[in-house]
Order: structure tokens, then C-alpha cells, then sequence
């Protein structure tokens, strides 16, 4: 056996882990349960959007709303969205990835309604399942790391895995 010679303890043992407060713990599980709940609910209309995965028809826009912030502006068109077949016409509906310069006051363009209640998308789709898939990794992420140690340390001794 070695020692080291700044902390005089031996080299070969390991530090003890630290045990987190019961506080903490419920902390981390509350804030990975508060990031699922704002994510898997939206799973399905995340993936029906990124596929542009619903009804053809073609979107008008009437009112452009934009937003200046500090270093950039943020538009949205705001207009009725009707199917090729006219049966169904929605009205007061954003184009989602719109702004300034993608569309025309009047002019119809291509667009999918995925059956969200306030937007239809272009027929390319949406990249919105990314920040629902980050949401998600962030909530196991933090779950590993609060209960990741406690359940290896438990599998390998075949107990369970209680704290």
C-alpha cells in the first residue's frame, strides 16, 4: 500500500462517496418530472410535424405579427388554411416558420395541418422535435444522475435498490 504524501491517506482505497441529501434528490426527480410532463405530451404532434404527416391544402396568410427583440425580429403570418378539396377552412391559423419575407398578404402557399389547434405547418416539416427531444434527454440525463449510482451499486451486489 502507498501514501500519498499531500493528504497522507492511502492511494489504493476509494473515496467515499458522498451521500446527497434527501432534498436534493427529491429536487432533481421533481425537475425530471416537470421536463417529461412538458415533453411526452407532445411527442406525437412533434413527430407528426418534423414528417409534415397530416391534411394537404394550402395556406393564406392576412396579418403579419412581428415582435422586435434585442438583435433580431421574430415574425408569424396569421391567415385561413383550406384542403385541396375545400372541405375543411380554418381561419386565424399561424403558419409555423413563418416571417418577414415567406409569404405575401393574400398569396396562398403549400402547407400540412397535423391537427394542431392553432398552426399548420410547410410541407417540409418542422425541426420542433428537437427541443422535444432535448426536454427528454435533459429529464434522463438527470435521472441517471441522481439514481444511476445507487441502482449499478445494487445490481451488482443483487440488492435492491432502496435509499
Amino acid at each position: 500500500m502507498t501514501t500519498d504524501m499531500t493528504t497522507d491517506t492511502p492511494t489504493d482505497e476509494r473515496p467515499a462517496v458522498r451521500n446527497r441529501s434527501p432534498f436534493f434528490m427529491v429536487a432533481l426527480t421533481l425537475l425530471a418530472a416537470f421536463l417529461l410532463f412538458l415533453a411526452v405530451p407532445s411527442i406525437g404532434t412533434a413527430v407528426r410535424a418534423a414528417r409534415a404527416d397530416g391534411v394537404a391544402g394550402t395556406f393564406t396568410g392576412q396579418r403579419l405579427d412581428c415582435v422586435q427583440h434585442p438583435g433580431h425580429e421574430s415574425c408569424v403570418w396569421t391567415g385561413e388554411f383550406a384542403t385541396g378539396d375545400g372541405t375543411v377552412q380554418r381561419t386565424g391559423i399561424e403558419m409555423y416558420g413563418s416571417d418577414r419575407y415567406t409569404h405575401r398578404a393574400g398569396q396562398p402557399a403549400p402547407a400540412v395541418d397535423i391537427g394542431h389547434r392553432s398552426r399548420v405547418y410547410g410541407p417540409g416539416g418542422s425541426n420542433e422535435w428537437v427541443f422535444t427531444a432535448v426536454l427528454i434527454l435533459a429529464a434522463v440525463a438527470i435521472l441517471v444522475a441522481a439514481y444511476g449510482r445507487p441502482l449499478r451499486r445494487a445490481l451488482r451486489r443483487g440488492a435492491p435498490a432502496v435509499r
